[in-house]
């Protein structure tokens, strides 16, 4: 089987299902496992070129419409007549559903289920553990600093707050992502700023500019040295590596509870 995949988090499923081997061709910004990375670039996520992915005959592609935007590449896989199936979860549990339903649609259902069930499980585990935390401390997480985005109650980032022991700073907010100011943030005065700008290396990331915008300097989060330069591919992609993001934000808090 030929499998394309078009959106970083749809090539981490089929990571995880155990079966890399499938694919024929990725988008520029799947970069795990390191095995995809020899693959034919297929454009960046949101401008893929569809005349390169239907010359490489794919039996499936995998979409996503995580993104605005990514609707036009949608309508170029209608264009050429290809096979694929659209992944767009927003929740823990959608992105388990969608490891059973990637397994189904490359052959490997039974693996689905049980790489699914096993997701679920360790995201039981994690609300017990964080249901014997006393404190709550609240976490911003920062997708993008100017203008500033934010997830609200209606994405992965909420539940990871919560299972980590803390909240969601914009947990009021009933979207997935939420524009707000410094203003704002600052007035919330999280006990954890999170980095994670989408897109952006780790290593890119300054926390100083944080500690340099206006009054922030005043927050708990950075007189207490709270601020976390984060894997934003740990964190911003609908993937099973979530987990892997969930356990080093569950360290973090854990450690470092608010005073």
């Amino acid at each position: 089987m030929r499998i394309v995949s078009i959106c970083p988090s749809n090539t981490e499923i089929v990571a995880n299902l155990g079966q890399t081997h499938l694919l024929v061709g990725v988008d520029n910004y799947s970069d795990y496992p390191e095995e995809v990375e020899h693959l034919p670039k297929l454009g960046p996520d949101l401008s893929i070129d569809i005349e390169k992915v239907a010359s490489l005959k794919p039996d499936l592609v995998l979409a996503s419409l995580s993104v605005p935007g990514m609707e036009k590449n949608i309508e170029g896989l209608d264009e050429y007549g290809l096979p694929y199936i659209i992944l767009n979860p927003n929740t823990l549990y959608e992105i388990s559903e969608d490891i059973r339903r990637v397994g189904k649609a490359i052959g490997v259902e039974k693996i689905g289920q049980q790489h699914a069930d096993a997701f679920l499980r360790e995201i039981d585990g994690f609300k017990d553990r964080s249901k014997q935390m006393e404190k709550k401390p609240s976490l911003y997480w920062e997708w993008w600093p100017k203008p500033v985005f934010t997830p609200g109650k209606l994405n992965w980032l909420n539940e990871i707050s919560e299972l980590s022991g803390g909240v969601n700073l914009f947990r009021d907010q009933e979207v997935a992502s939420f524009q707000t100011d410094w203003e704002e943030v600052k007035k919330r005065d999280p006990d954890h700023i999170c980095m994670v700008w989408v897109g952006v290396k780790e290593e890119k990331m300054n926390p100083e500019l944080i500690k340099k915008r206006p009054g922030w300097s005043e927050l708990k989060s950075v007189k207490h040295d709270r601020i976390h330069v984060l894997e934003e591919s740990l964190f911003c992609r609908p993937s099973p590596r979530l987990l892997e993001g969930l356990r080093k934000i569950y360290e973090i808090v854990k450690h470092k509870d608010s005073k």
